[in-house]
């Protein structure tokens, strides 16, 4: 699979519906004035309900080394969500999924500044089933963990030190109930 760099990804434009209203080039829009786009996250569960947690590689641009939900990231223009999931799971762990669902189909958020960048998102967030053994990319996983979720919650609901994404942790407050 042929994944482009991130200089060369384009994502989505979105208004404040989420309806698409143009593309523009990932890293020319990521900056203090972010525009809305189009993102998902997903939290990857095994069969036994282990929660499948990431730790963003440290040569991340934004939000290096800490810990989040499983995989993000932004669906190319004319993709769905479901194969950006794989495409993403494929590329950054090495793994597939199944059951995917959507559990928060109009999340939205604005992250405050990292490194002058803005996270500006109308993000549906999933959950899906993991299927395969955890292969990570080191470009964008550093370190992962299958954990009981009501303690990932918990860890990142008391974190102080920043060690959890800030977009994972907004999406938890909607999330806390879910269970494996």
């Amino acid at each position: 699979m042929v994944t482009p760099s991130a200089q060369d990804e384009l994502v989505v434009l979105v208004d404040e519906e989420g309806m698409p209203i143009g593309t523009a080039e990932k890293l020319a829009i990521h900056h203090a004035q972010t525009p809305l786009h189009l993102a998902f996250s997903c939290y990857v569960f095994d069969e036994g309900g282990r929660f499948l947690a990431t730790r963003r590689a440290i040569c991340k641009k934004v939000w290096p080394g800490v810990w989040t939900n499983t995989v993000c990231g932004h669906p190319s223009p004319g993709e769905g969500f479901e194969a950006a999931i794989r495409r993403r799971l494929s590329f950054e762990l090495g793994m597939s999924a199944s059951a995917i669902e959507v559990l928060l189909p109009r999340h939205r958020y604005r992250a405050p500044p990292f490194r002058g960048i803005v996270e500006h998102e109308f993000c549906p967030v999933f959950r899906a089933t993991a299927q395969g053994e955890v292969r990570p990319n080191p470009h964008e996983v550093m370190d992962w963990r299958w954990v009981p979720w009501s303690g990932f919650v918990d860890a990142a609901r008391t974190d102080s030190e920043n060690a959890y994404s800030w977009w994972c942790k907004n999406q938890l407050r909607e999330l806390e109930g879910l269970a494996a």
